[in-house]
């Protein structure tokens, strides 16, 4: 009785989970159609090696561990995009970011995101 309690509660607690990171992604979905790409200052948090196979065209790389010590570069940007793998480094960022003042950041999520992102905003 005991493994059947243990077992219902684990996967009530994976279905919690899940949920908090459906909603996550929807929510980061309809903040990355709100961005204006082309005039953003987009920054990939990911480590150089992430970085040299592959990014958003038009990207930085300023991994997530040099983001404090490189604050001046992203001062009297419009808008600043940080994205990496999965959107949890660039959240990293994006909180790093906005306590220290900087508070016009988005997160993009992945990088393959806002790859597509430009894609389809040429294509308009």
């Amino acid at each position: 009785m005991k493994k059947i309690k243990s077992f219902s509660f684990l996967a009530f607690a994976l279905f919690v989970i899940q949920a908090a990171l459906l909603s996550s992604c929807n929510s980061q979905a309809q903040n990355t159609a709100k961005i204006s790409y082309d005039k953003s200052f987009l920054v990939d948090v990911r480590t150089p090696q992430e970085f040299s196979e592959g990014s958003a065209p038009g990207a930085v790389n300023i991994p997530l561990n040099e983001v404090k010590m490189r604050l001046a570069e992203f001062k009297g940007k419009e808008q600043v995009v940080v994205f990496c793998r999965s959107g949890s480094r660039s959240s990293q960022a994006k909180s790093i970011l906005e306590q220290n003042g900087i508070s016009n950041v988005v997160n993009g999520g992945t990088w393959q995101d806002v790859k597509s992102a430009l894609e389809a905003g040429k294509k308009k």
